[in-house]
């Protein structure tokens, strides 16, 4: 996909990072299919839960959902496949959403922010996704 195009998804996830309640880091997905936006997800806890991501020692609760888990089960729910797709997340994907990405054909990911763990990118790559990172403007 052109750069511009990867630039302006990008940004996108970024704004809908906002929507999360999550206090530590706020993080957003896009998955895009021919240019159209077909799933997004923010960072929070499952449906029916408090909006509060973070215990009171402002460690995250075990149950909050990553952006990208929720954006691919979003899919699930619809009538959408994400088949070939493009993920635009805000922050590198961990191993477990690596391999939600994996099983759901994803074929290509665009991360804004690097993590200090490389295991979910690495797992990524080795299943022959595509991976890209593009720093988030400012």
């Amino acid at each position: 996909m052109d750069e511009k195009f990867d630039k302006r998804y990008m940004r996108m996830a970024t704004i809908w990072a906002e929507n999360s309640y999550c206090e530590r880091r706020k993080v957003g997905a896009l998955v895009v299919k021919d240019k159209m936006i077909i799933s997004d997800g923010y960072n929070g806890t499952p449906s029916g839960f408090e909006n509060v991501c973070e215990d009171e020692n402002n460690v995250t609760k075990p149950y909050v959902l990553h952006a990208e888990a929720n954006a691919i089960t979003k899919i699930a729910r619809s009538n959408n496949n994400s088949e070939g797709a493009t993920l635009y997340v805000t922050a590198s994907p961990c191993i477990e959403c690596a391999k939600l990405i994996i099983q759901a054909g994803i074929k290509r990911v665009v991360y804004g922010e690097k993590y200090r763990l490389t295991d979910g990118i690495d797992l990524l790559e080795r299943a022959g996704v595509k991976v890209e990172y593009l720093p988030i403007e400012k």
